[in-house]
């Protein structure tokens, strides 16, 4: 499993170079990438569809018990297999549409780390696994939408995803530390037995709430669902794979994946109902009222969403078995779809329904493969979504509660769909020629074939269910359930109630094709009244973070280093002393005054002194010299209490430093005091109340208990555990290495800015500017 990961992450970096070497081979060569893993995922079919449960585990920090883990069951199965079989379409498919263009090779990067992402999320059997994975999928569709970023409306709608989801991700990160709390694990497998656990934990309520933030803002569901549309900015081949087949379906398999942990409560159910439905009504209203090809399925991808959560909120055997019919039907109809659009885009210079007609003899394998998605999508036997649409209505028939209501809501969405399928899939093939800004031609090979071959398993798997149905629909449907059952599909159940919705349901979707104007009339009155949309909302949201982040930064970044320092110790004093006054108890202070030798007395004295003629000082040089033996005056303390490495550090780092300072002090003029009485008093405060702060910890410390020394764990286990016999060194190396690493870290971004600084010249025009500021 994690060989097929690491698979996409290497073809990432590797098809830049690739393109580069071999740029017309390229195209065929990074296909078979894809194309190997899903024949690699498709020889766990026969396992999975016997029962089995694939997991392999490796160990990542095995003192803190995390582990990777990886998962193969027929959920992650499936939602793999449609990553890997429809990234390779679209890898073959992109290598057309995308022909000459300057950043192909880029393409072919992005793609691949998208896939590997998807890959690792939806095959982790762990949640900080599958959070890691869930960030990397959103970094990598913001490079995807982003793609054409000469474009502004292109790398606003990449912003817009990636701050989205985003933040869902952040709040999901959230939900899974409180999950796996509750169940005792991090582990999924672990968390699919501990549904009691979970659920009666008192952050159930807040860990239920993260997660579907986590999981609607991914899979755009309503208040989140504006980001879905906007990405369509991105080139087709991109829109086909992420936001119709796979990136959007992230919060879907998280949702079903966690389904037999935290899922049946009433608040799960009302919660996937109430947004799932929504979803899929304004999706499927809103698609109706668009023009362009690309938006329309956008919108009607953000009701299929809709439908697929709306089902899971259902819970039952047979709506799950639909979900998952569902899915499969909406990745290979979606998928052709998306392509087909980007035939007709490619060849006639437009993607506009209004100026769309005729182009079934121009084009005629796209047609083919545009009336096959199309009449699937309709939900027309004999194709596959003729049996997914029955599912659906079998499962709000059959379902607990309000079974009229919910049947309905799904009526009245696919009626609505049937009539976006005949504006997408069969208007612009049928009927008198229009002219088009190109002359369309005969669609090359790799332009018409992944859509037909898309559309045309939807017809195979439509005659032939039972291809499906125990390999693929029942396992990942055992698994979303937590049970074992079959699903037998059948393409005819007779006369039932289930058909008669489906004749109406036809019936009703040529009624709302003809009647179309007026949903354009409804996406027109939504745009008049565009600040009560949610998109508006976050636009507004963004500008006033901007507005924040700008005062904040003129507040507390002026330029003046002074008032950076008294901020950060203003900071300091009010958390410290809260903290001090909160949890420390100030009794223990014991005051009692030890002997006291001549030399600590001088010692004392010369610090006071100095501090003071480093504050009075007027010239750089001074003040330089007396902070130098503020600094001595340490360095011997540290001698005299037995500290030597300290002290040797303190005298090098005084020494280098006092030396650097005075070989810069020539060019800085003479102190001039501008400061009021009243920033004096301040400054005074401010430090008075550091030092004294410094002193009530310094005596809360010395009065206190001091905790078991930890100094023979370190002479006992130097050589035995870290194999050194300088045990100050392993320390340093060994026991404290990230700190030391850290430090490490830090006099490295400092040398850096020193030689940045070093390395500076000022233009003449900004030496001028600079001299005429300083004359005014």
């Amino acid at each position: 499993m994690i060989t097929a990961i690491l698979a996409g992450f290497i073809a990432a970096i590797a098809a830049p170079y690739i393109h580069k070497a071999a740029p017309r081979l390229a195209g065929y060569f990074l296909t078979l990438v894809p194309l190997s893993i899903f024949a690699y995922l498709g020889t766990y079919i026969p396992a999975i569809a016997n029962g089995e449960i694939i997991s392999s585990h490796y160990k990542w920090f095995p003192e803190l018990n995390i582990h990777i883990g990886f998962l193969i069951d027929g959920l992650s199965l499936t939602f793999a297999l449609i990553i890997s079989g429809i990234g390779a379409l679209i890898v073959f498919y992109g290598s057309s549409y995308l022909h000459g263009h300057k950043k192909l090779g880029r393409f072919y990067g992005y793609t691949f780390f998208f896939m590997a992402s998807m890959l690792g999320v939806v095959l982790s059997d762990n949640l900080i696994t599958l959070f890691i994975f869930w960030e990397l999928t959103s970094i990598s569709s913001y490079l995807l939408i982003g793609f054409n970023h000469e474009s502004e409306k292109a790398r606003n709608a990449a912003l817009q995803a990636l701050l989205v989801t985003g933040g869902g991700g952040l709040a999901l990160l959230a939900g899974m530390i409180i999950m796996g709390f509750a169940g005792g694990s991090f582990n999924i497998s672990d968390l699919l037995s501990q549904h009691d656990a979970i659920i009666s934990h008192e952050l159930y309520f807040a860990m239920l709430f993260l997660i579907f933030w986590g999981a609607f803002s991914k899979s755009a569901q309503f208040p989140f669902h504006f980001w879905l549309p906007s990405a369509m900015e991105a080139p087709t081949p991109v829109s086909a794979y992420l936001h119709s087949a796979t990136m959007v379906k992230a919060g879907v398999y998280l949702l079903a994946r966690l389904n037999p942990a935290i899922g049946g409560t009433e608040p799960w159910t009302y919660t996937l109902l109430i947004f799932g439905g929504i979803t899929m009504v304004l999706g499927a209203v809103q698609a109706l009222g668009q023009t362009d090809l690309k938006r329309i399925l956008a919108y009607t991808t953000v009701s299929a969403l809709g439908i697929l959560v709306f089902l899971i909120g259902i819970g039952t055997q047979t709506a799950i078995t639909a979900a998952i019919i569902f899915l499969v039907i909406h990745a290979l109809y979606k998928g052709s779809l998306f392509l087909v659009a980007g035939a007709i885009d490619h060849e006639t210079g437009t993607r506009d329904v209004r100026f769309l007609g005729g182009l079934g003899k121009k084009l005629p394998y796209v047609m083919i493969a545009a009336v096959l998605a199309a009449l699937s999508y309709a939900g027309l036997p004999p194709l596959l979504g003729f049996i997914g649409k029955e599912m659906i209505y079998e499962s709000t028939l059959h379902g607990e509660g309000v079974t009229i209501l919910l049947t309905t809501i799904a009526v009245l969405v696919n009626m609505l769909l049937v009539a976006t399928a005949i504006i997408v899939g069969i208007k612009p093939f049928f009927g008198p020629f229009r002219e088009t800004p190109k002359h369309p031609h005969h669609a090359p090979f790799r332009l018409w074939f992944p859509p037909m071959l898309l559309a045309s398993l939807g017809l195979i798997f439509g005659i032939f269910p039972s291809l499906l149905s125990e390999t693929i629909i029942a396992p990942a449907a055992s698994a979303s359930m937590g049970t074992t059952f079959t699903a037998n599909l059948h393409l005819w159940h007779g006369f039932n109630l289930s058909l008669l919705l489906s004749v109406l349901t036809l019936l009703g979707g040529f009624f709302f094709f003809y009647i179309r104007s007026i949903g354009r009339q409804i996406n027109n009155f939504y745009t008049s009244h565009s600040e009560y949309l949610m998109e508006s909302v976050y636009y507004k949201v963004i500008d006033r973070m901007v507005k924040f982040a700008s005062w904040q930064t003129k507040f507390f970044q002026d330029g003046y280093l002074r008032h950076y320092i008294y901020w950060m110790m203003t900071t300091v004093l009010v958390i410290g002393f809260l903290s001090l006054f909160s949890f420390v108890d100030l009794s223990v202070i014991s005051l009692t005054i030890h002997q006291i030798y001549l030399y600590e007395i001088l010692i004392v004295v010369v610090l006071l002194l100095a501090a003071f003629f480093a504050i009075k000082s007027k010239s750089v040089l001074g003040a330089v010299a007396s902070i130098g033996i503020t600094g001595y005056g340490v360095a011997l303390i540290f001698v005299f209490y037995g500290a030597p490495d300290l002290a040797l550090t303190q005298f090098s780092i005084e020494t280098l430093t006092v030396v650097l300072l005075v070989l810069i002090a020539y060019k800085i003029p003479r102190f001039a005091s501008y400061s009021s009485k009243s920033t004096k008093i301040r400054d005074a405060v401010i430090s008075i109340s550091v030092g004294s702060f410094i002193t009530v910890i310094l005596l809360v410390l010395l009065s206190s208990e001091p905790p078991e020394t930890i100094s023979h764990y370190f002479l006992d286990n130097s050589y035995i555990l870290a194999h050194g016999r300088n045990v100050v060194n392993v320390i340093l190396v060994d026991f404290r290495a990230l700190d030391t690493m850290g430090e490490i870290t830090v006099l490295s971004i400092a040398a850096v800015g020193v030689i940045t600084l070093l390395k500076l010249r000022m233009g003449k025009e900004k030496k001028d500017a600079l001299v005429k500021d300083k004359q005014n």
